[in-house]
């Protein structure tokens, strides 16, 4: 489809300030809607909403249509008296300046079992009936998620797999004696993922109201480890005892030199063809109840996807496997009509990837840090080469922020020396015309001037951050997704310089 000339702001919610350890649905997501509508932005994206698993990462989670509880505001709960202020005050402290997951789940979940169980025992026929309608209405995938996540807090967490065969294998007697041995913690579940859907929605509906769309994430692979591999095994290249056969990654690259080992499970490709790809129906369809646009991670494994033996311990042993291409993504359209998607085309892209992308007006990416080294997609990313149908970024997630990477000496996130960094940086200013303006602003303004119809900046980047703000660092397992946006830093100011930048180019 074809989007109108706009900008927006990258920023996850738990990277928003706020009195609970972790950014989340309340006043300052409101407020930060209110910031995004002073600056003339009309674009707020985020990564993925849903509930993380290991290593905190939204891109590897226990449900790929489920929600992240973590996000749920707790002053909400307060208001609905279904919590007391007491209760808050009585939370063990968290850190306010960066998020320390750890210490935020034992914090915060003790409180959202609490505000769960007074809701299930204690809220009338009328509260009760949104509640019993949201459970209906997602009962296709919220059922299985349920009784996934009651199960894997009774075995101690452990990934399913290493549960009693039984209910690994979902043996119809297993579920029946789970799903009545572990009732009240289903409804847990059930309470979170509709508190989540309620406060989210009315967070959206307040940003339509300030002309502004949601930006969304969704991964091509899902996590081994999560209700729909299990619910699902099937559509999944896995041994007879549900581990993985063959895993997910991307090759040896500018990069990497050994690749990017993901570990996610493969699909099993022609079963989904068989079933008119039933399932990924089903998920967009839950994508696109969270979000107005969905921009696909690794939209290239659609076309052919980089497949990785079980036990690897890199990726550099693999081999490139055709993928379902055009044919699932008419498979979409047909069900679903108008695809709002947004194509990460980023990585060895071939000209069959391209004319996938074409054929549906997805609109690609050009990442502008990526522009001026010695990436083969360099030259595709100089504004100048910009087309209309392309999503332009300072950087994204995965980039260290534009201030970090103009001081870096070196690299650590790809194999560039640091003669290459001098290289790199020498064009750069001279590509930029940079003189006294900060390079963050040099490059916010290079990418609101081009053609591309959609510019996005990291909010890091607004604010002129170093590498301490970086979001995450590809192929480090833990201390990544912890950056918080400091209070007070949204001024009016701020705003004022980016709304006259939007307004003088037409955005």
């Amino acid at each position: 489809m074809t989007f109108s000339r706009a900008s927006g702001i990258l920023l996850h919610p738990t990277s928003l300030p706020g009195p609970h350890g972790i950014g989340d649905f309340g006043p300052d997501a409101y407020r930060f809607l209110d910031f995004l509508h002073a600056a003339g932005h009309k674009l707020w994206q985020v990564l993925p909403l849903n509930p993380t698993g290991y290593g905190d990462s939204p891109f590897q989670c226990f449900s790929a249509s489920a929600g992240n509880p973590l996000l749920i505001n707790l002053d909400a709960l307060v208001e609905r008296g279904i919590l007391s202020k007491t209760d808050l005050n009585m939370a063990p402290a968290v850190p306010d300046q960066t998020v320390d997951f750890g210490r935020v789940i034992a914090s915060k979940f003790p409180l959202l079992k609490r505000a769960a169980k007074n809701f299930l025992e204690s809220a009338d026929a009328a509260e009760h009936a949104p509640f019993e309608e949201f459970c209906q209405a997602n009962a296709g995938w919220l059922e299985d998620f349920a009784l996934f996540m009651a199960c894997k807090e009774a075995h101690a967490l452990i990934a399913w797999p290493r549960w009693p065969a039984d209910i690994a294998d979902r043996e119809p007697d297993a579920l029946r004696q789970r799903s009545v041995r572990l009732a009240h913690e289903i409804q847990v579940h059930k309470f979170w993922q509709y508190e989540f859907s309620r406060q989210w929605q009315k967070l959206r509906a307040y940003a339509h109201g300030l002309g502004i769309q949601i930006i969304g994430d969704v991964p091509i692979y899902v996590a081994h480890d999560s209700a729909d591999v299990w619910a699902h095994r099937e559509f999944f290249l896995l041994d007879e005892k549900g581990n993985a056969a063959k895993m997910s990654g991307v090759p040896p690259d500018y990069f990497s030199a050994t690749g990017q080992l993901w570990g996610n499970p493969i699909y099993n490709w022609p079963l989904l063809k068989q079933t008119a790809y039933r399932w990924w129906v089903e998920r967009f369809r839950a994508a696109l109840r969270l979000y107005d646009v969905v921009r696909i991670d690794h939209f290239r494994g659609f076309e052919a996807y980089w497949e990785i033996q079980a036990g690897a311990t890199t990726a550099a042993t693999g081999q490139w496997v055709k993928g379902p291409g055009a044919d699932l993504f008419a498979a979409l359209k047909s069900e679903i009509g108008e695809l709002p998607i947004i194509a990460e085309n980023l990585g060895v892209i071939t000209p069959e990837v391209e004319a996938i992308r074409h054929q549906f007006d997805f609109p690609g990416m050009a990442i502008l840090q990526f522009a001026f080294g010695k990436d083969p997609q360099g030259p595709s990313f100089r504004p100048h080469n910009y087309g209309r149908d392309l999503v332009s970024y300072t950087g994204t997630h995965d980039n260290d922020t534009v201030v970090g990477w103009w001081n870096s000496k070196g690299a650590t996130d790809s194999i560039r020396t640091p003669e290459d960094v001098v290289k790199e940086h020498a064009f750069a200013r001279a590509y930029l015309g940079l003189g006294d303006e900060p390079i963050h602003w040099a490059m916010i303004r290079a990418i609101l001037a081009s053609v591309a119809n959609t510019a996005m900046i990291p909010l890091q980047d607004v604010l002129g951050l170093g590498s301490h703000a970086r979001m995450n660092l590809p192929g480090t397992p833990s201390g990544n997704w912890r950056w918080r946006c400091s209070p007070g830093v949204l001024t009016a100011g701020l705003a004022g310089r980016l709304r006259e930048l939007n307004s003088l180019y037409d955005r």
